[in-house]
């Protein structure tokens, strides 16, 4: 292990307290607005008292400890992720972004180090999908583009409008945050691609955006023993060629840049062993850090809609429509620079999930760190990453902090 000012020990008791805190069987399940949430919330908060922070929960319900600048007015260095899990599988996801930003509060404070700048940790509320349906709910917060329409959202006759309140935030009061000068976020890759290379980082150059397309296919309902094979209107067989199709022609797309397309949902009616289905829904998860190429998609999409066996029609309907984020090219010069003097290795790498960057970007210069999940696992309880490479990861966090703040 590198020579680090950074301490890889506490980096790992703090994922460690936090993977304790899990629904009874469940590692590890920290929902949002849940009572181990809660929980959860409590000993972060401590931890950043307990490192000199103070601490406050902001109006989108963010939990945020800062250490106060020797410059005033000179802004805001901001680190940080989010705690939140989906159910069976957090342990890194988020935790260890917010772990490592408390560290490289820590550092600084035990080694005597002021900063110019006020340096911010935050852990964001909410950026998995939560029970309201909706996703990274404080950092939309923070940057004044969460819809006000969602606080009428209900789960178990709770508003979400509520839901921010119990978790301390003023939800009619959001606007963005004006005084960040750069946010920062270290973030397991939920991928295989820096293991499979043997690269210590990976500087994420863009957040791919996010297509849901809706794809309905009528055909007609008939007897399955009776109705002759070439007289059907089989709306799942032209289902499933659509379905191979989507696949063939993703992987095209992906030879020339990184792009995903993925039937996850997928339905038939009328669902009987007997009955020749007359109706197959199937909802396309479509992503890219291209625009162009993903509108292409889904023109081609609508396209192959309209080319169906006789008797069989389609309907394509967007449902959601997320555009890429590209991170600050500075910025991932700046982690580029201090991974070179730290000594890690590094390349550059698209993100295909989502992370609270992305609305970070819409205030200030943002840029990602992703350090190795083995096995590429995440969002399961397998998900594993080597500590010392979390702590190296935090290390280059550090480093490109003092060189933020000393304006190199």
């Amino acid at each position: 292990m590198r020579n680090l000012r950074v301490s890889a020990d506490r980096i790992a008791a703090d994922i460690d307290a936090l993977a304790a805190i899990t629904d009874p069987g469940r590692p590890w399940t920290r929902r949002a607005f849940s009572p181990r949430f809660d929980e959860g919330r409590v000993w972060i908060a401590d931890a950043f008292r307990r490192a000199g922070l103070s601490v406050e929960t902001d109006a989108s319900g963010n939990l945020i400890g800062t250490r106060a600048g020797t410059v005033p007015g000179a802004g805001t260095i901001m680190l940080g992720s989010h705690s939140d899990t989906v159910p069976d599988g957090g342990r890194f996801d988020g935790v260890a972004g917010v772990v490592v930003a408390l560290e490289v509060a820590r550092m600084l404070a035990e080694r005597g180090i002021a900063l110019r700048h006020d340096l911010a940790v935050v852990d964001f509320l909410a950026e998995e999908v939560s029970v309201f349906g909706v996703s990274c709910i404080g950092s939309r917060g923070m940057a004044g583009v969460r819809p006000v329409e969602w606080l009428t959202r209900e789960h178990e006759g709770r508003t979400l409008e509520q839901a921010v309140r119990d978790v301390g935030g003023d939800p009619t009061t959001v606007a963005p945050r004006t005084d960040v000068r750069a946010f920062l976020e270290l973030h397991i890759e939920q991928g295989t691609v820096l293991e499979g290379s043997g690269t210590d980082l990976g500087l994420v150059t863009a957040i791919a955006g996010i297509e849901r397309i809706e794809v309905v296919l009528t055909g007609q309902a008939g007897h399955a023993g009776t109705t002759p094979m070439d007289r059907r209107a089989d709306a799942l067989v032209a289902a499933a060629g659509l379905v191979t199709d989507i696949d063939a022609e993703a992987g095209a797309r992906a030879s020339r840049g990184h792009f995903t397309a993925t039937v996850g949902e997928f339905s038939i009616e009328p669902g009987a062993a007997n009955v020749i289905p007359n109706r197959a829904r199937l909802l396309i998860d479509a992503r890219s850090a291209d625009r162009a190429a993903m509108e292409d998609f889904v023109t081609w999409v609508e396209t192959r809609a309209g080319r169906l066996p006789e008797g069989i029609s389609g309907a394509v309907r967007l449902v959601s429509d997320n555009y890429p984020t590209r991170t600050d090219a500075g910025l991932l010069t700046r982690l580029a620079a201090a991974a070179d003097r730290v000594g890690a290795t590094h390349r550059p790498m698209v993100s295909g999930a989502g992370h609270d960057t992305a609305f970070m970007a819409r205030i200030a210069p943002a840029a990602m760190v992703f350090v190795p999940s083995r096995d590429g696992r995440s969002h399961c309880a397998e998900e594993f990453t080597e500590n010392d490479s979390i702590a190296l990861g935090a290390e280059v966090l550090a480093e490109t902090v003092l060189a933020l703040d000393a304006g190199e």
